[in-house]
């Protein structure tokens, strides 16, 4: 089936059922997730403006050693052509690994081109970056900030696409650096989830990586890019959507409020930093409020923007009061970004639920209409909770003077968080 995932031994998935309509109890309401999934589909193509598109295969994959095997994999079996975008470069052994394999297709002839954020890879080693350029790498810089005016510099390119012989295509929010690597059994290795996708939707992330591209470089494309269509390969429905930086009201905004306005069942999300603004609180609490099940899942003692977390507290108070669930992380940093609803819709993409990622930055998102995919995903949220510490309303309520404080102190900057 189009979803199976196998564990690093062979076996089926850890969320049992994966590939099957029985998954997450499906098996008795095939027909109420089918209408789920129909009603969701035309508000997002009607409201967004982007055709979602049928006959693709996704697989989930978890955690570094899932997650870079499987890029890796597919870049050193590139023939024709490898892109790729990412926030965070930094330093480590996967990111030598990362350079080895683009430099090494590009001296084979295969066209690999590479964007990185000027901020957000700044870290990169220089010799790395040096070996890919003279190996034929294209690379690029997205907004350098020393030479950009004020307003621009705060407007970053956070996806994160790979996209390999316009067949094959990466999306999520792992970075290229050690922090990822592993299988979040300690605070080294972080907890989060990227998917492959193979299909139609393919093209829609290619236009995010290209969109970018056509910023920062004088060629779109070439005579490798054989602009080739999709065959089928599955059966889940994606729409690709784009969140750009600029003004005003973002589709990547109207994602999230048709999801979280449709949900008559449960909201789950999964989120590395949550500090929306006033109106997305209040979709969630009128969500609880409405009788809809609503669980976040946020890092714990664990993160790597205290400032973020900070801003997010906030709200614990007027979200729990509502009936909203929250829970932090405890093993490591959580940094996916994942969104389910229903047993039918999933969002998954490089998406934070705050300020920065609705409003300013570059983001691209996959909305999956597909029970069986949604359902693998609530099960890897359902073990995760096995991992975590529910937020109790009456004694957040009793939170201490200081953590109060901080809270107003990250008051004046919550919108570039």
């Amino acid at each position: 089936m189009a979803h199976k995932q196998n564990a690093p031994d062979g076996s089926a998935g850890k969320a049992g059922g994966v590939g099957s309509r029985k998954a997450g109890g499906a098996e008795d309401t095939g027909g109420l997730l089918d209408d789920r999934v129909r009603r969701t589909r035309r508000r997002l193509e009607r409201l967004i403006g982007i055709a979602a598109t049928e006959g693709n295969a996704l697989l989930p994959l978890r955690n570094g050693d899932e997650i870079f095997g499987a890029m890796l994999g597919r870049i050193r079996s590139a023939r024709h052509t490898v892109d790729m975008m990412t926030f965070v470069y930094w330093k480590g052994e996967i990111a030598r690994h990362f350079a080895e394999a683009l430099a090494e297709r590009a001296r084979a002839g295969v066209r690999v081109r590479l964007l990185l954020d000027g901020f957000g890879s700044r870290l990169i080693e220089k010799d790395q970056l040096e070996s890919m350029e003279r190996a034929g790498v294209q690379v690029a810089w997205f907004r350098k900030p020393l030479y950009l005016s004020p307003l621009k510099q705060n407007h970053r390119c956070h996806r994160k696409v790979l996209v390999v012989d316009e067949e094959t295509a990466f999306t999520g929010g792992v970075g290229i650096a050690e922090e990822w690597c592993g299988d979040a059994r300690n605070p080294d290795e972080w907890r989060d989830t990227h998917v492959q996708v193979s299909g139609p939707a393919v093209d829609g992330l290619a236009a995010a990586f290209a969109q970018n591209w056509a910023e920062c470089h004088d060629e779109l494309f070439d005579d490798r890019d054989r602009f080739t269509d999709h065959t089928p390969c599955g059966d889940a429905v994606v729409q690709v959507v784009r969140g750009s930086a600029s003004f005003g009201w973002q589709d990547m905004q109207t994602l999230f409020r048709v999801v979280m306005e449709t949900a008559e069942e449960r909201i789950r999300l999964a989120t590395a930093y949550f500090a929306p603004d006033a109106y997305f609180i209040e979709l969630l609490c009128a969500a609880a409020r409405r009788g809809v099940e609503v669980e976040i899942l946020l890092p714990g003692p664990y993160t790597d923007k205290r400032v973020c977390q900070l801003a997010g507290q906030g709200y614990y108070e007027d979200l729990t009061g509502c009936g909203v669930k929250i829970y932090h992380y405890q093993p490591t940093m959580l940094h996916t970004k994942v969104v389910t609803v229903d047993r039918a819709t999933a969002l998954i993409g490089s998406t934070n639920f705050n300020r920065r990622s609705l409003d300013h930055d570059e983001e691209v998102m996959l909305a999956v209409l597909d029970p069986t995919f949604t359902a693998t995903l609530d099960g890897h949220f359902t073990e995760d909770l096995g991992h975590s510490e529910r937020i109790s309303s009456g004694r957040w309520k009793r939170r201490a003077l200081l953590q109060r404080a901080k809270e107003t102190a990250v008051l004046p900057i919550r919108r570039f968080l």
